[in-house]
């Protein structure tokens, strides 16, 4: 397996497992932000390798990715909701940026800002995970209208409101 291989994104993805690792992200952002200083800065490195974990390779080689694909996702629905992986992983890359944000915050002694920084990455996965609403999908699909994104990187990304799981919500 080449080195490229080894960190490739999967072009396609179980919206039903990125919905639980997203559910797996809301709970240990919680919890970092609840527990103890010392506890906090070793959860918030924890989460923020989770996340480079996920945008080098997916689900491949991140604990929670893994967990989701292999055994939550299954326990969701026997059938998978394949969606396009490359506005997942630019969601992800987001949640890179977040949890490394919030955790060089712990690590010089601003527990409260790095909080407040995990409380905005908490919404952010909490829509994901409980209405299936991916905000970094969102950005990727108005970085397409504006010709930022290349319309052909993924065309089911550019109107994600015209998806019939999406307007039936609303």
């Amino acid at each position: 397996m080449s080195l490229r291989e080894a960190f490739a994104f999967p072009e396609i993805v179980n919206d039903y497992a990125a919905r639980c690792t997203a559910a797996l992200v809301v709970t240990l952002a919680v919890v970092t932000i609840i527990v103890p200083a010392p506890v906090q800065t070793w959860l918030a490195g924890a989460l923020f390798v989770g996340f480079a974990l996920r945008v080098a390779g997916g689900p491949r080689h991140s604990p929670f990715g893994r967990l989701s694909v292999h055994v939550l996702a299954p326990r969701v629905s026997a059938e998978p909701r394949m969606v396009a992986g490359a506005p997942k992983r630019f969601a992800q890359t987001i949640g890179l940026v977040m949890s490394g944000v919030a955790f060089g915050l712990y690590l010089a002694g601003f527990a409260t800002a790095g909080a407040v920084v995990l409380g905005v990455l908490v919404l952010a996965a909490l829509a994901e995970a409980a209405l299936g609403f991916c905000l970094g999908c969102w950005i990727y699909g108005r970085l397409q209208r504006a010709g930022i994104v290349s319309e052909d990187a993924c065309v089911d990304c550019a109107d994600i409101w015209s998806r019939p799981e999406m307007t039936a919500r609303h």
